[in-house]
C-alpha cells in the first residue's frame, strides 16, 4: 500500500478506505460525482473581485486586499496551495503593509468549493495567522462544509498525482 501523502494526518481507517477506491480506480469517478462543474474565475482580476467579495460578505474589518493573484510556481517550489504575505515599506515615514494573497493556478482547473475552500483559508489568516480553532471556526464560518471540502481537496490531489505519474 502507497502512503498517501496528503493524508498522513488522518485515520488509518480512512486512508484504507481511499486505498480500496484508488485500487478500485474508482476515486477520479467519485470525486467527478460529487464535483462536476468548473469555475468562471479564471482571470487575476476575477480571482481579485472573487476574493474581494467574500472578504466584503464576512471580514469587512479584516485589513484589505492589495493583490490577489493566480501563481504557477506556488505548487512546485513551495508545496503551498496558497499563500498570503504582508509586505511592510517605509513611504515618506510611515511604514505601510501590503496584504497579498496568491492561490496556486491548479485552482483554474478545479471545482467552485475547492477554489472558495483555498481562499477562506487564505482570508482567514487576516484574522488569525495560526492554525488553531479559532482559525477553522472562521473557515466553517465563511464555508459551511470547510472540512469536508478540505479533505476532497485532499482527494483530488491525490488523485492529480496518480492520474499525472500514470502518463
Amino acid at each position: 500500500m502507497k502512503p498517501l501523502k496528503y493524508l498522513t494526518g488522518y485515520p488509518a481507517s480512512l486512508q484504507e478506505k481511499v486505498q480500496t477506491l484508488i485500487a478500485g480506480q474508482k476515486l477520479g469517478a467519485y470525486l467527478a460525482e460529487r464535483y462536476p462543474n468548473g469555475h468562471d474565475v479564471q482571470t487575476d482580476r476575477a480571482l481579485y473581485d472573487y476574493c474581494a467579495e467574500l472578504k466584503r460578505e464576512h471580514l469587512r474589518s479584516a485589513a484589505a486586499i492589495d493583490k490577489v493573484i493566480y501563481d504557477s510556481k506556488l505548487d512546485v517550489v513551495r508545496h503551498a496551495l496558497g499563500l498570503h504575505t504582508s509586505i511592510s515599506r517605509v513611504q515618506g515615514g510611515k511604514l505601510k503593509a501590503k496584504k497579498e494573497i496568491r492561490i496556486a493556478s491548479l485552482f483554474k482547473e478545479t471545482a467552485p468549493e475547492f477554489l472558495k475552500m483555498i481562499v477562506v483559508h487564505e482570508l482567514a489568516h487576516l484574522k488569525e495567522s495560526d492554525h488553531n480553532k479559532a482559525f477553522y471556526r472562521l473557515c466553517e464560518f465563511m464555508q459551511p462544509g470547510y472540512h469536508q471540502f478540505e479533505f476532497d481537496l485532499r482527494l483530488y490531489l491525490t488523485h492529480r498525482d496518480l492520474t499525472r505519474n500514470q502518463t
